[in-house]
């Protein structure tokens, strides 16, 4: 008990702090987001974070940017227990060893900002998997060791020595997916970091077991049944690109596939949340079967129907999706 209410402060103080440095209107806005949105892995993926100061003061704001950006910036990242992450390796170096500075002045005007990106594994030593909160600094006169302990400036300050801090950021780093046979990833079950393996279901029950998965936003669930060999097929360009390309080639075109349907960017009627489906049909022989599902979207003021049919494939005694079909019904 005492463990969750000393949790529950933390999380109440960080949006609390990340509400007052989020709001614009106070003058000097400090953001960072992630720049590219995924799935992180340990092993070697760099994390980048965008970093984006405008100014909203009717002043203008002088700050000092560095060369070498660890002059300049740094973050604080740490647990969900509250544990601080040590600096990583190459950036003590780079701090520690005797050398001259570079920088530039940057003057934003009122409405101005300016943005730049950097890879939190080079400031943060991120060796273990697991949750984690992240914040950035940003030093108006560089950065200098014995600043690390002094607070920050608030918004709408002009340059100074002590540091402007950002918003929150949550992070997840998993462990590479396990390898199974032929060197096929095995997707792992983002809550346990179980392998998920996918079950002899009939074909209703894997239409249900993804529709689940969409609405609780558990994707590695999402995307076992689906086969996505196939449906990277459904598109005539992609299929040619698909045969033409090498095995390599064709990971990474999967691995683009789900990036891309994670973040919204392709298959809108696939990414879409359902707050609520019902079975119509099911019907299947052998090797092939169709599932029928009138499925309901909130869009606030009204519901959406659609009627979905879903096309299974039995592929090594195991039923996959390998296509769909969608038909607008109008509002309730």
């Amino acid at each position: 008990m005492q463990r969750r209410n000393t949790l529950l402060l933390i999380i109440l103080f960080l949006f609390g702090i990340s509400s007052i440095f989020g709001d614009a209107g106070t003058g000097i806005n400090f953001n960072i987001r992630f720049f590219d949105r995924r799935i992180y892995y340990l092993e070697d993926d760099p994390i980048f974070v965008q970093i984006n100061i405008s100014n909203n003061s009717p002043q203008p704001f002088r700050f000092r940017l560095a060369e070498d950006r660890v002059f300049s910036v740094d973050f604080n990242v740490r647990t969900n227990s509250n544990r601080a992450v040590g600096a990583a390796e190459s950036l003590i170096r780079r701090r520690t060893q005797s050398q001259q500075v570079f920088f530039r002045e940057i003057i934003l005007e009122t409405g101005e900002s300016f943005s730049f990106v950097e890879n939190l594994k080079d400031y943060a030593a991120l060796t273990q998997t697991g949750a984690y909160v992240v914040q950035a600094r940003i030093y108006p006169e560089l950065f200098q060791e014995r600043q690390v302990s002094s607070g920050p400036i608030t918004a709408g300050s002009s340059v100074s020595g002590q540091p402007l801090e950002s918003n929150f950021l949550t992070l997840s780093i998993r462990p590479r997916p396990v390898s199974g046979p032929e060197g096929i990833p095995l997707a792992l079950d983002e809550a346990t970091n179980a392998v998920l393996v996918p079950e002899r279901l009939p074909p209703d029950e894997v239409v249900t077991y993804l529709l689940r998965a969409r609405q609780r936003g558990q994707w590695e669930r999402f995307f076992l049944y689906l086969d996505l060999e196939a449906m990277i097929s459904r598109d005539p360009l992609r299929a040619r690109q698909w045969n033409a390309e090498s095995e390599e080639g064709r990971q990474r075109m999967l691995d683009r596939y789900r990036h891309d349907l994670q973040n919204a960017e392709i298959e809108g009627d696939l990414y879409l949340i359902p707050s609520r489906f019902t079975m119509e049909r099911t019907v299947y022989n052998i090797n092939t079967g169709t599932v029928t599902v009138m499925q309901y979207f909130d869009m606030g003021n009204f519901t959406q129907r659609k009627r979905y049919t879903w096309y299974l494939e039995r592929k090594n005694d195991i039923w996959v999706i390998v296509d769909y079909s969608v038909t607008n019904l109008g509002t309730e």
